[in-house]
């Protein structure tokens, strides 16, 4: 009978990186001191002092999740290319690294969301919780019907003032935050009508139903996208905000900074 070297031999052979999710120090010098390899290691910090680091901003609970960040981490900062074969070694089960799969590097995958996270001064809990949020509306509509909706998060103050109200402001006394179960449903009963929902830095849900009055001078969108991403893309340019927009046509999840798309996503392959 086959030793398990060599069932699972095949795993690790002709592997071009092994990314390490937030290891021990000894299970980091198990593979540091191997020739030959080159060993990355992905976390919201570096613990064991490593040559190569990805920075995770969260703790993702989801492993797939967690890998897709570090992919993507890994390929914008150029410490791995388009095609390599990767080992990835995770914690699913417990504390200790309990998993390990082999993946390809796929550039044509990327979707931006390393950079969303990166890019925006936000609170990345309030960013996953808004992102979450669009998606869900995205899968699921409004009663089961397609909605658009546009979420402005971070430097509110000044977005507040490059905007104006549609109509009542019913969270204007309020002090509630995104991701909350309950408020994520009024912000989808909320959705339904126009205008767009003004988030703070740290999640607190300033406003809904306003108007965005940035001029659209020089903002360039995709054909086939209308005043919603171009509202959303404009804010972006003339403030530090970052935007995440749903599409009522297409379905797709995208956000702007600096007047620019930096992740576009299909909800249902989310």
């Amino acid at each position: 009978m086959a030793g398990l070297d060599d069932v699972f031999g095949d795993l690790f052979s002709s592997v071009d990186a092994v990314l390490l999710f937030s290891p021990s120090g000894s299970y980091y010098e198990r593979f540091a001191d191997v020739e030959d390899l080159d060993v990355i290691v992905v976390g919201t910090e570096d613990t064991v002092g490593a040559e190569t680091f990805v920075e995770l901003p969260l703790a993702f609970d989801d492993v797939k999740e967690r890998i897709r960040f570090g992919l993507e981490g890994a390929l914008e900062q150029d410490v791995i290319d388009d095609g390599d074969d990767l080992v990835c070694a995770t914690s699913m089960f417990g504390d200790g690294t309990d998993t390990i799969s082999r993946v390809r590097a796929d550039a044509e995958s990327h979707t931006g969301i390393y950079d969303l996270f990166v890019k925006s001064r936000a609170e990345p809990e309030v960013i996953k919780a808004v992102l979450e949020l669009a998606i869900e509306l995205g899968k699921k509509g409004q009663k089961g019907k397609p909605v658009g909706a546009l979420f402005v998060v971070g430097d509110a103050g000044k977005v507040m003032n490059k905007s104006r109200p549609l109509s009542y402001n019913p969270f204007e006394k309020s002090h509630v935050h995104v991701g909350d179960p309950i408020v994520n449903v009024m912000l989808k009963e909320f959705s339904r009508l126009d205008g767009a929902f003004i988030i703070s830095d740290a999640g607190k849900i300033v406003s809904a139903y306003r108007y965005l009055e940035p001029s659209a001078e020089g903002v360039d969108i995709p054909k086939g996208l209308g005043a919603r991403h171009m509202a959303g893309g404009a804010i972006t340019r003339d403030t530090n905000a970052i935007t995440i927009v749903l599409s009522e046509s297409d379905g797709l999840v995208r956000a702007f900074k600096a007047g620019e798309i930096i992740l576009e996503v299909d909800p249902e392959a989310y």
